[in-house]
């Protein structure tokens, strides 16, 4: 039987750095409001760039001549592309001359990398690819309403990149991907529109339905919470983050961020923090960890993942 592994892990930030300080003061807020209200610090804006240029600088970085010829599956998840067709995923196969390959883009909110996830390792594991690449990548400040406190103060840009591939030895996996549209018009973003947000309702939703979920997934697993080394959420906005740590009863320590540095990246934030943890050798053979995404749709979605 073929199980599924992570192989490589990258990231990509623009070059602007947007300081809270620039925000505050174009906004007339408080000195140290935004950091207090969110735990984020500075975030990343494109300025020569684009989503698919940073989607492609993502991808290269753990791509060269022989893994291209195993890649059989690139999937992307975004919230924010700049074109209906073709997909970010084709400009990514295109650049790296990857061929011939199943191309995918992924819409289902700041979840979508744990869909795209999930996804690749059905493929692979039915043996229909060796190799897949999931890239999260997003785009949110030409999104972003500039006077709009509630979201300019947490939306940023970046990439995330993810090289998974098959192996014998038994993982553990376990996934729990639902998606409610009862209450989907409290995080909405029409056609070239701005990102609308009810922060209130959000903060509810993202609390409650994250934690749900988690358990839902452990009893799934047969697993206790106590074995997980890490959990590693979507980037939303670091008091939401903490409150999950809260109800799930674990140190907040066990809920990895870096939200501080980096922002709310949507899609792009789970592959981001994952390639951070492997940089600072966070992550060991055996561990097993929680990636858990949600947002818009409203997309919740967990995996828990052996090392």
């Amino acid at each position: 039987m073929d199980y599924v592994q992570i192989e490589k892990s990258s990231n990509y930030l623009p070059k602007r750095k947007v300081s809270n300080q620039d925000i505050e003061e174009r906004l007339n807020l408080e000195k140290g409001y935004i950091e207090k209200r969110t735990g984020i610090k500075e975030r990343y804006y494109i300025e020569d760039e684009t989503i698919e240029t940073m989607a492609v600088k993502a991808a290269e970085k753990i791509v060269n001549d022989e893994i291209k010829k195993k890649i059989g599956l690139i999937i992307v998840a975004t919230t924010s592309s700049d074109n209906l067709m073709p997909g970010i995923a084709n400009r990514i196969q295109k650049e790296l001359e990857i061929e011939p390959c199943i191309c995918l883009d992924i819409l289902a909110g700041c979840s979508g990398y744990i869909n795209s996830f999930d996804i690749a390792k059905m493929y692979i594991e039915a043996g229909k690819v060796e190799k897949a690449l999931v890239v999260g990548v997003d785009s949110l400040s030409k999104y972003t309403n500039q006077e709009d406190v509630g979201t300019v103060i947490l939306l940023s840009d970046g990439a995330g990149a993810t090289l998974l591939g098959r192996t014998k030895e038994p993982r553990k996996y376990f996934s729990n991907i639902q998606a409610s549209g009862k209450n989907n018009e409290i995080l909405t973003c029409k056609a070239n529109q701005k990102i609308e947000m009810e922060g209130k309702e959000v903060y509810k939703y993202a609390v409650i339905k994250t934690v749900e979920n988690i358990k839902e997934l452990l009893e799934q697993s047969e697993e206790k919470i106590e074995n997980i080394k890490y959990i590693v959420p979507h980037q939303s906005n670091k008091k939401i983050m903490k409150a999950i740590a809260s109800r799930l009863k674990i140190d907040s320590e066990k809920m990895y961020t870096n939200i501080e540095t980096v922002g709310n990246t949507f899609c792009a934030s789970i592959p981001i923090v994952i390639c951070e943890m492997q940089e600072k050798g966070l992550l060991k053979k055996g561990d097993k960890i929680i990636l858990l995404g949600y947002g818009g749709g409203l997309n919740t979605g967990s995996i828990l993942l052996e090392i």
